[in-house]
């Protein structure tokens, strides 16, 4: 075997040139892509500004005792300094494990599990039947579509508000119950009907979205993948299962997991519907949180945060799991 020489070097040809250590690799990168660097450096700074200075401050907060009591304060012109103390991982202890860890922690817990479960399900499954129905040829499409669409389009805060007084005792709903003869459960007040109330409203905000996203799926699936599939003999059920659900399979897995996010961190419809200290049985995590940091005396700044902490932890677990399993099915699939 002949190895080729370089005569002005002396090194052979299949020698590899060191690589650069990692001063020298950022300083060339700088040096090509310094104009791409520039443009994102306004938006890296305002995310450090915005997300990352507070979510280092909240995590420090979660290792300390801090409450409405030990922190720094301004009464009139007297400032008082803070006197809390670093404990460590006391905290997430005491949420984990202590002996009020069930009733302040894994109970709620469950109920946001079952609530995401149930409020993502939910939407996927109307959103699924809605967008179908409108990629059809239908009279009056264009209306049903605005129609559907004002449930998303209209703020939350009105939408959950005209629920709250038509969920009320005298409301609306049970009005229509009591003509009915049916039973009138108290919504707003007994425990399981507040938990099937809030499922309700958020799948009322919820579907729309869904709907939109699914219908500008469908209508990207090739016509003539149901031509074919039909002409083979597929009845509707096996047209729907091998060529509408592995078409809509990016969108739904995209959807999915943003619904997921978004109803386990959904502040807005339990807050509004039941308020800060009432309904504790109904308050899901972040809800709950909130209450310990600002619906309690004294405000207890640590344990708020530190569920906050443990909250962004479930949700980027989930996420990881997630695109593992997608990323999985992709290659099965292949």
């Amino acid at each position: 075997m002949t190895v080729a020489i370089d005569r002005a070097t002396g090194k052979s040809r299949g020698d590899r040139a060191p690589r650069p250590g990692l001063g020298q690799r950022m300083k060339n990168s700088l040096q090509k892509y310094w104009y791409a660097y520039a443009m994102i450096a306004p938006v890296v700074i305002v995310l450090a500004v915005l997300v990352g200075y507070p979510l280092v401050r909240g995590f420090y907060i979660t290792l300390t005792d801090a409450n409405s009591l030990n922190s720094a304060r301004t009464i009139g012109v007297n400032h008082i300094a803070a006197t809390y103390k670093f404990v460590g991982l006391d905290n997430y202890k005491n949420i984990l494990f202590g002996p009020l860890s069930y009733d302040r922690f894994w109970s709620h817990v469950i109920w946001t599990i079952v609530w995401t479960v149930a409020c993502v399900t939910l939407h996927y499954t109307f959103g699924l039947g809605l967008a179908m129905m409108l990629n059809q040829k239908l009279r009056g499409r264009t209306v049903y579509r605005v129609l559907l669409v004002l449930p998303w389009a209209v703020p939350t805060f009105v939408t959950v508000f005209s629920w709250r007084i038509m969920l009320a005792d005298t409301g609306a709903i049970n009005q229509i119950l009591h003509a009915l003869h049916l039973p009138q459960p108290q919504w707003l007040e007994d425990t399981f009907w507040q938990r099937f109330a809030a499922i309700m409203v958020n799948t009322w905000c919820g579907v729309p979205f869904m709907m939109l996203s699914l219908l500008g799926g469908l209508q990207s699936i090739d016509t003539t993948l149901y031509e074919a599939a039909k002409m083979d003999g597929a009845n509707s059920w096996q047209r729907f299962r091998h060529v509408t659900l592995p078409g809509l399979r990016s969108v739904s897995s995209t959807v999915v997991l943003l619904g997921v996010i978004w109803t386990f961190n959904q502040f807005a419809i339990i807050f509004l519907l039941f308020g800060p200290t009432s309904a504790p049985d109904a308050q899901i995590l972040v809800t709950w949180a909130y209450y310990l940091g600002f619906g309690q005396q004294p405000r207890d700044f640590a344990q708020s945060a530190a569920y906050g902490v443990l909250l962004l932890s479930i949700v980027t677990v989930f996420t990881s799991f997630y695109f593992r399993w997608l990323k999985r099915n992709d290659q099965l699939a292949v």
